[in-house]
């Protein structure tokens, strides 16, 4: 099959326990083979000597649509299309958004995104390119999701959450399925993976698929957003008052309650990144491993670094979950001014 053909295999039901369990995320990565590339698992020599550790970068951001989000979408429109939807309607900051456009194009199937109003203009311009409509508000996750509710009762369309979505949830953690099949093939054994936390998808697919096994678990997200970190200090999802981040796929301001649920006793810890240290990882991924990420990504390898630091294992995989960068923010970044402190 090609890579604008729709799935016709039909999905797992969501209610069904099987598919958010370690089994239903590997049924999900033999369905998605056949739609999307296997990225590559790249290693920097340079950066290993930095971090004092194997770094087995999982470059999502050569994937289809530039991140991983193409998993979890693909997934959840098709069950949507084979039970006749009319529409799809979803609230991102940009890559869910992106993926859900493309997902939806090969079903005609009408497509509207909700992103924030200050959304990087890159990522609308890819939804647009798409075929589908953009419609922004405000900047926190509740006003997102108020309109969402308001486009699904008004034009009767199905909403495909990003954190609440369980096809979502499973297909993000085919990514960190295939970085552990990759790695073996390699002769090589993950002792840690890391994960963005923008809403928990990630995250969560991650805990589903390495349940059972000795493989510590690790979040990452902006000292600016610490969703993840305040929702397990509070014992489940609170509302945080974000400040700006340059990490823009990773602004949600409340972890998904699924995604907590599924997360919270599985995940060794989350560590929250300093903005200063989320550019300079974007400059080492460019430089030392040859590849242009966004911020979201580039927090991971800053927290992985951490990770390897702190002595947590000798392999650790990264997933680079997105590439879908405003060139002006690369210029920048690679151009060392200032950031700001969050």
């Amino acid at each position: 099959m090609t890579g604008t053909e729709p799935m016709t295999d039909p999905a797992a039901n969501p209610a069904d326990p099987e598919l958010l369990s370690r089994e239903g995320v590997l049924r999900a990565q033999e369905r998605l083979a056949r739609r999307l590339p296997m990225t590559p698992v790249v290693r920097s020599d340079d950066l290993d000597e930095l971090a004092g550790a194997r770094l087995w970068l999982k470059a999502e951001n050569l994937q289809r649509g530039g991140s991983f989000k193409m998993r979890g979408a693909l997934l959840a429109v098709e069950r949507l299309a084979a039970n006749g939807s009319r529409g799809v309607v979803a609230q991102s900051t940009g890559n869910h958004a992106i993926a859900v456009a493309l997902a939806a194009a090969p079903y005609a199937l009408p497509a509207v995104l909700v992103l924030p109003e200050d959304a990087a203009p890159v990522k609308i311009a890819r939804i647009r390119a798409a075929g589908a409509e953009v419609v922004q508000i405000g900047s926190t996750l509740a006003e997102r999701i108020a309109l969402v509710e308001r486009l699904r009762a008004e034009r009767g369309l199905d909403v495909i959450d990003p954190y609440q979505n369980a096809d979502v949830v499973a297909g993000q953690g085919t990514a960190t399925a295939e970085l552990l099949a990759q790695v073996e093939a390699a002769g090589g054994r993950l002792d840690a993976v890391v994960l963005p936390v923008g809403g928990g998808s990630a995250v969560a697919g991650a805990c589903l698929v390495t349940e059972g096994q000795s493989i510590l678990v690790f979040g990452a997200e902006p000292v600016a957003v610490p969703a993840l970190t305040e929702a397990l200090r509070a014992g489940e999802p609170v509302t945080v008052a974000a400040r700006h981040t340059i990490a823009d796929g990773l602004r949600p301001d409340r972890i998904g309650q699924l995604a907590f649920e599924l997360a919270h006793k599985r995940l060794t810890s989350v560590l929250t990144v300093e903005e200063e240290d989320i550019a300079e990882a974007m400059r080492l991924t460019l430089t030392h491993a040859r590849l242009l990420v966004e911020p979201a990504a580039a927090t991971c390898l800053a927290a992985a670094l951490r990770i390897a630091a702190d002595g947590w294992g000798d392999d650790i995989g990264v997933l680079l979950s997105g590439g879908n960068v405003e060139t002006s923010l690369v210029a920048s970044v690679l151009a060392g001014a200032p950031v700001g402190r969050s």
